[in-house]
């Protein structure tokens, strides 16, 4: 008797420890033919891995992931995946049809299956953006719908999908039909040029109950973050006198949606940005991310030694389009207008017509035009042909190291075009001065020359 007792005890200590022992991680396997990459890249939320392909395509790892969405990329395509602790998923694709060959089996790859033939019904219902939201809004509100209620027929005909997975992706499904009802007004505004437009009354009452400080929606989902970026951008962009940025990043009370709107709205700090101060403080006390607070102090404290009057940070030897090396040095005597660009900038080569006016206009007298393009050492050559085939005129150069040089980060440039007039002691006048397509640039150097 003793024994059968000592042997249920044995029995139930093994059971209980089985049932203690939860899966806490995912295993994703799969081969890739004709691969463009060495290896293919897992991205979520916090979560990111590289995993190696072998000469033959395959690869194999186990992931310690959260329940959700994640991105499966392989060179410049990806797709989107659902991974749950406990999952066990092999993947198949041809790189020379991503999205038509893409294929899971295995526990959980029903989800992933899923996703992927929503992607292709998607794209076949799919009208360019331009031309959707040039559409009148009846017509526009039909379209959308109707692609919303085909999602979601698809949805409700899957089979053997996780319970969690399908009320995720109801969620996902509205979120996105949303995101574009939200899109409409402006988008609509600007494709037609008609900047009095206004829609009808309850065109967009299902965006009025909205809550826009959902942690949870934020981090799951795209449709859902582009609603509440759009919503936040709105409020700082009307705000009355008695309401400051910083109250509406106090306002928020998710993380992540604090943190990527200070993010946001660190680009407008700027030595342009009379209020960059205000900005700074504000953010700085709402971020709890350190290491995007560390970069913002750094870049707020060049942007401080920018000021007007202040001394020029200066370039030196750079290559010249007409031959040799030119320095800020050489240019001393002149007043500088300096345009920071790149051949692959489509809003730089916008400008490029205007400056052409501009610096005809002033041809001959005391100022220099200085073009310093940030292209990498690779395509120079590239560089060299748009000169010549643009006819490009001014000093052209040729910085250093691209984004790292120093001039580029003494200016606190991460955006291009950017301009920089200084005087002719090498003295900053602007240090983000007005385009050439901006009259104030004219109303400025006729203050000067």
């Amino acid at each position: 008797m003793k024994k059968i007792l000592f042997s249920a005890v044995i029995a139930s200590a093994i059971i209980s420890c089985q049932k203690e022992q939860k899966v806490d991680y995912t295993l994703i396997q799969g081969k890739i033919d004709n691969a463009t990459a060495k290896e293919v890249v897992i991205k979520g939320n916090d979560f990111s891995k590289a995993i190696a392909l072998k000469e033959d395509g395959t690869f194999a790892d186990t992931l310690r992931v959260n329940s959700g969405y994640y991105s499966l990329a392989e060179g410049r395509e990806s797709t989107t995946i659902y991974l749950e602790p406990g999952y066990n998923i092999n993947v198949t694709l041809d790189t020379k049809e991503f999205d038509e060959t893409i294929t899971y089996t295995g526990n959980g790859a029903e989800n992933s299956n899923f996703l992927a033939s929503k992607f292709l019904i998607e794209e076949k219902e799919a009208i360019a953006p331009q031309e959707l939201y040039k559409l009148e809004e009846e017509a526009f509100k039909a379209k959308i719908q109707e692609d919303k209620d085909k999602i979601a027929k698809s949805l409700g005909e899957a089979q053997n999908l996780d319970e969690d997975f399908v009320a995720l992706e109801t969620k996902n499904i509205n979120y996105d039909y949303l995101s574009k009802l939200a899109t409409y007004t402006n988008a609509h505004r600007y494709l037609t040029k008609n900047n009095d437009f206004v829609p009808s009354e309850g065109f967009e009452a299902e965006l009025a109950e909205l809550d826009f400080n959902n942690e949870a929606d934020y981090n799951n989902f795209a449709g859902y973050q582009n609603l509440v970026k759009s919503h936040y951008n709105e409020k700082i962009a009307t705000l009355d006198s008695t309401t400051t940025i910083a109250d509406v990043l106090t306002s928020i009370e998710a993380k992540s949606i604090k943190n990527d709107l200070a993010q946001m709205l660190s680009y407008r700090i700027s030595p342009s940005n009379e209020n960059s101060e205000e900005l700074y403080l504000a953010i700085m006390d709402a971020s709890s991310n350190e290491e995007f607070k560390q970069k913002l102090e750094k870049k707020y404290t060049t942007i401080q030694k920018l000021a007007k009057g202040n001394p020029s940070p200066s370039f030196d030897g750079y290559e010249n389009y007409k031959g040799g090396t030119t320095s800020l040095e050489d240019l001393k005597g002149k007043y500088v207008y300096v345009d920071v660009w790149a051949t692959w900038c489509g809003p730089c080569k916008r400008e490029i017509p205007f400056l052409k006016e501009v610096e005809k206009e002033y041809h001959g007298k005391d100022i220099e035009f200085v073009s310093i393009s940030v292209d990498k050492a690779a395509d120079k050559e590239k560089w060299k042909q748009m000169v010549a085939d643009k006819e490009l005129k001014g000093v052209q150069l040729f910085a250093d190291k691209d984004w790292s040089s120093d001039f580029v980060k003494n200016y606190a440039i991460t955006g291009i075009p950017r301009f920089i007039l200084i005087d002719p002691d090498g003295n900053i006048i602007s240090a983000d001065a007005p385009r050439p397509s901006n009259p104030k640039l004219k109303e400025t150097l006729n203050t000067l020359l």
